[in-house]
């Protein structure tokens, strides 16, 4: 592999044009293992870059990848990296890398984490146990509250009247 700190594009996946329509998604539970771990070393390769090049290390811990949430937020920066810096010019997207260093920005915070910090991996606290009843409380919640059971009723209702008074007119 070229050198991703001399040439960000090395990291450019190559793919086939029948493989890269199937490539498009980064949906790890969907994925079968040996994918999940060829995809995973590759996004390795890109979050080692991004962490020297945007300066990230005290931000990325080095155990990122034993924490679902972080490697949920670094596929999303790195699909949408690929998209930016390596996909189609989209006509209104002139500003397409400033959004996405604005993107990376952003999510900087959620990639933390204060518990490996010092460089330690710490396992994140259990998942509580679902309370009995849970399911059925949710259930009486969506039959029987104003919030799932009130009529639709946009907040701009008057604004929109006007838009179809004035498209009725316009032939829009």
């Amino acid at each position: 592999m070229a050198d991703p700190y001399s040439n960000p594009a090395s990291l450019w996946p190559t793919h086939s044009p029948e493989e890269q329509s199937e490539q498009q998604w980064w949906v790890w539970s969907a994925m079968e293992p040996g994918e999940r771990q060829e995809r995973l070393r590759e996004l390795a390769v890109w979050v080692d870059w991004l962490r020297t090049t945007f300066e990230l290390h005290n931000s990325i811990p080095t155990c990122w990848y034993r924490h679902s949430p972080v490697v949920e937020h670094l596929t999303a920066l790195y699909a949408g990296w690929i998209r930016t810096y390596a996909g189609e010019q989209v006509p209104g997207r002139e500003l397409a890398e400033v959004d996405w260093i604005n993107a990376l920005h952003a999510l900087t915070p959620r990639l933390q984490l204060a518990a490996c910090a010092a460089g330690q991996h710490e396992e994140p606290p259990p998942m509580p146990r679902e309370r009995p009843g849970a399911a059925d409380d949710f259930e009486t919640f969506l039959e029987t509250s104003r919030t799932t059971t009130e009529p639709a009723r946009h907040p701009a209702e008057a604004e929109l009247g006007r838009r179809r008074a004035e498209n009725a007119l316009t032939g829009r």
